[in-house]
């Protein structure tokens, strides 16, 4: 028979209680939070359906006095859905397209019309996850003080502005700058609109959320081959600029346009009064908006307001090295991605422009595989296997790789190891941010750290693959499989952490009557 004993929850205006028996307490399920029934004699537990079983924190909803909440909110929620997820979906599309077509310039003339020889390419890769990763904090803990909406969409369009640029690059050195800068403005983006999401979606939204964002990236990966492949076959030589120079500018332009359209689109936070949420949503809705967040939350905990302190509490919280390590590891393990269009030309399947288009099916089908694994996770509310899965996946890619010069077989194996590694990097940032939530300062801390550590990865894995190993770069594939595995282990030994300390919270639940608020492992 469980103890008896009752549960408080505090608000700054009431408590509520709940006492096991007949009576409802509370209990937290990975990231949602749930009502339940004990029943003292039989020992058994029961779903409450109850209004209060969506939130542990029902109060500062109850003291809106709407008469239907839970219609509000799924307005609510819609109107996010249609406004806020698309237009950060957008700008995250346009944001890697302009960040990765540089891969598909190779297949034109770039190399040769810049003189890059050596690691030329190699650096200019690594250069702009150096601008990317010295921008990344301090545009975040930024984020907490200015505007969102106005702030991401100028981001956009300066960024787009240096993307274009690239075209009128002429050596090495000149890439490099451009590249530098290129990755110092398009580094606000994606942590930006992953904190944004979280301070209007709850937890049991954010993961599926975050997931669609994510196929941004992997959909910017399959459609930038289709793109580069129209634009080298119809507008190469045309008024004087090669085809990977139309590319940049194409593509730069589409950039402005989506940035002008977010102007319109993209919220603020929901406690202020600017933004399209004066547009989009009633004052019913606003105000939910702002109390269903102080309910979600699972500590009670509020921000002090200072963004020193956030990024303490940040810094000397072991679970967010656990994320960084892990994060650092996975981006190593994909180091392929701004090489892929070299990979596949390496086949000698057909010419440049086949090659572009045989880069899509694999990222289309990570898309796909990043959506549905992502919605698995957040269905069972569960992390850690679906990242091992996903990284078991990639491993059995690169193994295939490395063990075969098969035109056929390497190929396939692709559509392994780029699913597989997309949709385990998918999870990693949600389960940061679910972990490591406490205060919004602390969470955007979070956010930019574990982000701007994973990218060094991105910096040492363009070095994997050397110009003598061409076409196959066996080498690159054995370190990719290394750095994959490494990321098992530590996800792994994540989740096992993550439980031990669910444990202590449940002892100390059990003791005190605390409310049971566990991690999702």
């Amino acid at each position: 028979m469980p103890p008896n004993r009752t549960t408080s929850i505090n608000s700054s205006h009431s408590t509520l209680r709940a006492e096991p028996g007949d009576e409802a307490y509370t209990k937290a399920e990975g990231d949602h939070v749930e009502t339940v029934h004990a029943d003292a004699e039989k020992g058994h537990k029961r779903k409450s359906s109850t209004p209060e079983s969506y939130y542990h924190n029902f109060a500062p909803i109850a003291e809106l006095n709407l008469p239907d909440w839970r219609h509000t909110e799924k307005r609510l929620v819609r109107v996010l859905d249609m406004t806020l997820l698309p237009t950060l979906w957008i700008l995250y599309l346009n944001n890697y397209l302009d960040r990765t077509n540089i891969a598909q310039a190779r297949l034109n003339t770039i190399d040769e019309d810049l003189g890059l020889t050596g690691d030329d390419y190699n650096t200019a890769v690594a250069v702009l996850t150096v601008g990317y990763m010295l921008a990344q904090l301090p545009s975040n803990m930024l984020l907490t003080r200015v505007r969102p909406g106005i702030y991401l969409p100028v981001t956009a369009i300066v960024w787009s502005a240096v993307s274009a640029a690239t075209a009128g690059t002429t050596s090495p050195q000149t890439l490099f700058v451009v590249r530098f800068f290129l990755g110092f403005l398009e580094a606000p983006l994606f942590p930006g609109a992953v904190y944004l999401m979280n301070c209007w979606y709850t937890r049991k939204e954010i993961a599926l959320r975050t997931a669609i964002l994510y196929s941004g990236l992997v959909l910017a990966q399959a459609l930038s081959g289709i793109l580069a492949a129209g634009i080298f076959s119809s507008l190469d030589g045309a008024a004087g600029l090669a085809g990977w120079q139309w590319l940049f500018i194409i593509e730069a332009l589409m950039s402005t346009v989506c940035g002008l359209f977010a102007f319109f689109t993209l919220p603020d936070y929901p406690h202020s009064q600017t933004g399209s949420q004066r547009r989009f949503m009633d004052d019913d809705m606003r105000r939910l908006a702002e109390a269903r967040l102080v309910a979600d939350r699972v500590t009670g905990a509020t921000g002090t307001g200072k963004i020193w302190t956030g990024l303490k509490l940040a810094v000397t919280d072991i679970k967010t090295w656990m994320f960084v390590f892990m994060n650092i590891f996975m981006t190593s393990s994909y180091g392929f991605n701004f090489f892929f269009p070299t990979l596949v030309s390496g086949l000698n399947i057909g010419s440049n422009i086949t090659s572009l288009l045989l880069t899509s099916p694999p990222y289309f089908l990570g898309a796909i595989t990043s959506f549905l694994v992502s919605w698995n996770s957040d269905r069972i509310k569960e992390r850690g296997y679906h990242i091992s899965g996903g990284l078991l996946a990639a491993a059995i890619g690169f193994v295939i790789t490395i063990a075969t010069s098969n035109v056929s077989a390497r190929y396939a194996a692709s559509f392994l190891y780029a699913p597989g590694s997309f949709s385990a990097n998918a999870l990693v940032y949600t389960w940061a941010l679910s972990t490591l939530s406490t205060t919004p300062e602390k969470r955007a801390a979070c956010g930019a750290i574990v982000n701007i550590f994973g990218h060094i990865g991105n910096v040492v894995s363009p070095y994997f693959f050397r110009d003598e190993e061409a076409p196959t770069y066996r080498l690159a594939f054995i370190l990719m499989l290394v750095f994959g595995a490494l990321a098992f282990a530590v996800a792994f030994i994540t989740k096992i952490f993550l439980k031990l300390q669910n444990r202590k919270l449940r002892k100390r639940a059990d003791e005190t009557g605390e409310v049971y608020n566990p991690f999702t492992i």
